[in-house]
């Protein structure tokens, strides 16, 4: 019997016998749509709005998973990074920066390494999308819950997803006055103070008003620069009015401000390349923590930096008009994010900058009418309009040991014959051109601008139809026409990068063998003759020297091209037929060819109508099931990175119309569409102590955009198709009074149905990597009261993903070296808090307590090959919290 077979039976076992637990309420819900539920009353009914209008959790047929105010406290969930212990279907990934987080969901997922790739994860707080993860990984004040739906979510949102939405949902303002402060200290000085106070100023009118400040010192310590790094630096305010006029209209108004000025992100080495015994030299020591990425000890030449400002307003506006009721939701928002990286991960200068400077201005409009009628058909109608600019400023540059480093792969790679100066005399000879100290000049590298203009607007809708009083059809429809266009201007000033290795290569063959020649007869140290003594000794002896140069020609024509046979062996292109071809791989700053231009006109434009079909029946009063067959839609990703290039349908037009740029090859522009689908069946129950969530599905995603590292840029692409069937299941009982368990589980089977174009040849048939087959949660937590009032609250819960292999393929590399190279994650979190009657909770927490260690992302290490870098888990982190409530 296969693992699939086990578990499903196992998990239809468990909906029929073992009571589980699942809150779901929406982020766009009106603002009159419920307070925050108190964990232990499970005998309440629930009142959601996943689907956009008030349901009990048990009527509401969509696969959500919802963690609440008080969980989020009682395991010390910070930030959207942490939220993934408690949810096994969703997984975040943070990279090499603070503005580069990755949400994947049901094994769908991307957006990060790229402002021109929208995530196919939304992410939308109080109603609002976030289209980047710059402007969604801030601390948020007085968070009431955080929703993850999953699947494709066309008809419900006007913003696209195609495969699944975080919702993050916080307290609207009461006309009680109110509030909480928190004050938190943990180990690595780690500092967490939050407060807000709520109140009203009117009868008709009520505040509410947070703020955060959040930060820790680095855990892992740079020895090369004697300071910790990967530190927590980040505070926020956020604040509120709620006027509600009469009993029809409501206005809500936020407006918020976050600022993050962190160094991130650490990257060990996890496998030490031929290369390394280079950048020792280069560093006159240690440069780097050798095949030890969890020593958290690094060796870097400057302090990367992440600096990101977030910040916006939104309005609320719900007017009841009886049976109907009307919403708008009118955002603007503004992401600045600045970092810097060095991004070589050694001590030695490599790369002495990498900077990036994006700055994303977006501005959205959502309307939507939703009925309330007694009669069998109910339905929502619904606009959404979406503008947003991006401009971004990024540089590479060499660092001041680029160049001694890069002679010494110069030396290696043509068996001793050149050195950096020695290439720049041959080739200047060879193309008539004086390169004396121009290859690899330190400060020399890319220069980049990029545009881009996003407009799209959607309309959707879903209708309810009530066949019986148990069964409810309901049919929705999402139509969005997405337009993109955008520009840039990058230019390379990397000499070497614009020197054709191919066509150059026999005539500096040539140049190399006739002065080699000379030098030998007349005995010139170092063996290679000047171009002055070539031509001095042409005069000299004209029959000797034409002899040499007709036999350099010939010698320079038999090498200058490939090896068929070693291309046919391997498709490596670096051969012994021109020792020069192995210096491609310097060659990674090419003269950049700018869009638009004749061929390529810079713009995408993308239509599509998705739609849903489910069907939720009524078993009993306190069990429904349903199943849904629904489509979903993401328009085209644009490359605004230095990795964009000419298709390979446009680049014959490119060439023939005389666009053609030195060693200029096809790529990619832009990802075409990702199209979702999603087959699904549902199981909820919900008794007096226990409920249960239980979904079946088989999923799939046409054109998935997939970015892949491949250690000097980024390959953007479109997979034919990848498809996962799992099985969810998430639940808690109450055994006796005060103690609640819960047990969430996702099992996934997924695979790429068709690849042919991935950055590692065709993998159709592959697993995707870092997709656990098995996730887990598991927690408790118990309450006992004592007489007076007081509480104490203890709670543990433990997360487990099997083993996985993190990437699909590292270039370079056999197929083994990925295949070997897994990821599999134990933590534990615990937590003891003490409430007392006056308000005040004392408590104590840890995370990872088990001190687990794994690593989240590896790829090639840049420019270094033979290498491989790693980001590492965070360590184990435990603390004390104070926190007041009024």
């Amino acid at each position: 019997m296969t693992l699939r077979n086990i578990l499903l039976g196992a998990t239809m076992l468990c909906a029929a016998t073992t009571p589980a637990y699942a809150f779901a309420q929406d982020a766009a819900a009106p603002a009159d749509a419920g307070t925050a539920v108190d964990d232990t009353d499970y005998g309440n009914d629930i009142i959601v709005t996943a689907s956009k209008r008030s349901q009990t959790l048990q009527d509401t047929p969509v696969a959500v998973s919802v963690t609440s105010a008080a969980q989020l406290e009682d395991a010390q969930i910070r930030d959207l990074i942490d939220l993934q212990t408690a949810v096994p279907s969703l997984r975040v990934s943070q990279l090499q920066s603070s503005a580069n987080t990755n949400f994947i969901i049901r094994g769908f997922g991307n957006g990060a390494n790229n402002a021109g790739i929208e995530p196919s994860v939304g992410v939308f707080i109080d109603g609002v999308y976030r289209s980047r993860s710059a402007a969604q990984i801030g601390d948020l004040p007085n968070v009431e819950r955080i929703e993850v739906l999953r699947g494709p979510q066309s008809t419900l949102f006007g913003k696209n997803a195609s495969a699944g939405v975080i919702s993050i949902v916080t307290q609207k303002p009461q006309y009680e006055f109110g509030g909480s402060a928190e004050v938190t200290y943990g180990n690595y000085n780690a500092i967490t103070v939050k407060g807000d106070v709520t109140g009203p100023i009117s009868d008709t009118v009520a505040f509410s008003i947070g703020g955060s400040y959040n930060r820790r010192d680095g855990y892992a310590q740079d020895l090369n620069l004697d300071t910790d790094v990967n530190d927590r630096n980040r505070w926020g305010v956020r604040g509120q009015l709620l006027f509600e006029p009469t009993d029809a209209l409501s206005i809500r108004l936020i407006g918020d401000y976050d600022k993050i000025d962190e160094n991130c992100c650490i990257a060990g080495n996890v496998i030490a390349g031929p290369t390394v015994a280079i950048t020792d030299a280069l560093a006159g020591g240690t440069s780097i923590d050798r095949e030890n990425p969890f020593s958290y000890d690094v060796y870097n030449n400057f302090l990367s930096s992440n600096k990101i400002e977030n910040y916006g307003g939104s309005a609320q506006i719900d007017y009841d008009l009886g049976n109907l009721a009307l919403t708008s939701i009118t955002a603007y928002r503004q992401v600045r994010a600045d970092t810097n990286q060095d991004s070589d991960f050694t001590a030695a200068d490599l790369i002495g900058e990498k900077s990036d400077y994006v700055d994303i201005d977006t501005f959205t409009q959502e309307i939507r009418l939703t009925s309330d009628f007694d009669g069998p058909i109910n339905f929502l109608l619904g606009g959404y309009y979406f503008n947003e600019k991006v401009n971004q400023q990024s540089a590479i540059k060499f660092g001041d040991d680029f160049r001694p480093y890069a002679s010494a792969l110069i030396s290696q790679a043509s068996g001793g014959a050149f050195n950096a100066a020695q290439l720049e005399a041959v080739m200047g000879s060879a193309n008539g051109t004086d390169y004396s100290g121009q290859f690899f000049r330190a400060g020399d590298g890319l220069d980049e601008a990029y545009k881009m203009k996003n407009e799209a607007f959607s309309i959707f809708g879903t209708v309810d139809f009530e066949v019986t009083d148990r069964l409810t059809l309901t049919l929705g429809g999402n139509y969005t026409k997405d337009r993109k266009r955008f520009s840039t201007n990058v230019v390379s000033s990397d000499v070497f990068s614009g020197i054709d290795l191919t066509a150059t290569g026999g005539r500096a063959l040539t140049q190399q063998f006739v002065s080699t020649q000379v030098g030998g007869i007349l005995g010139v140290p170092g063996g290679m003759a000047s171009a002055e003594q070539v031509q001095a000794f042409a005069q000299a002896q004209p029959a000797v020297f034409q002899q040499i140069a007709t036999v350099g020609t010939q010698f320079g024509q038999l090498n200058s091209t490939l090896n068929p046979a070693d291309v046919a062996d391997d498709g490596n292109d670096f051969t012994v037929g021109n020792p020069l071809l192995a210096l491609r791989p310097l060659q990674f700053l090419p003269p950049f060819l700018n869009v638009p231009n004749a061929v390529e006109s810079g713009k995408t434009n993308d239509g599509d109508f998705s739609y849903s079909v489910r069907a939720a029946y009524e078993l009993t009063d306190t069990v429904n099931i349903y199943a849904t067959y629904a489509t979903g839609f993401k328009a085209s990703s644009i490359n605004l990175s230095r990795d964009s290039r000419p298709t390979a349908e446009d680049l014959p037009a490119i060439i023939s119309g005389g666009l053609g740029l030195p060693n200029l090859v096809s790529g990619s522009r832009f990802a075409n569409p990702e199209e979702s689908t999603v087959y699904e069946f549902g199981l909820k129950g919900q008794w007096d102590v226990a409920a249960v969530n239980v979904a079946v599905f088989k999923q799939s995603i046409k054109g998935f955009q997939s970015n892949v590292f491949t250690g000097t840029g980024f390959a953007l692409a479109n997979a034919g198709k990848q498809s996962t069937f799992g099985i969810e299941f998430d639940g808690s009982v109450r055994p006796v009074d005060g103690l609640n368990l819960t047990l969430a589980a996702t099992y996934l089977d997924a695979k790429y149905d068709s690849f042919v174009n991935s950055a590692f040849g065709d993998i159709s048939g592959a697993t995707p990597a870092g997709i656990p087959e098995l996730s887990l949660s598991m927690g408790g937590t118990y309450t006992h009261e004592f007489a007076g009032g007081t509480k104490a609250i203890a709670h543990l819960d433990y997360s487990y993903e099997s083993p996985v292999q993190i990437v699909e393929g590292l270039s370079g590399f056999p197929a083994s070296v990925a295949q070997n190279l897994k990821r599999e994650v134990n933590s534990l979190n615990a937590s003891f808090t003490v409430r007392l009657t006056n308000g005040i909770d004392v408590g104590v927490w840890g995370r990872n307590l088990t001190g687990a260690q794994y690593l989240t992302t590896i790829f090639p290490a840049v420019a270094q090959a033979g290498s491989v870098s790693g980001y590492p888990s965070q360590p184990r982190t435990y603390g004390g919290t104070i926190r007041y409530k009024f």
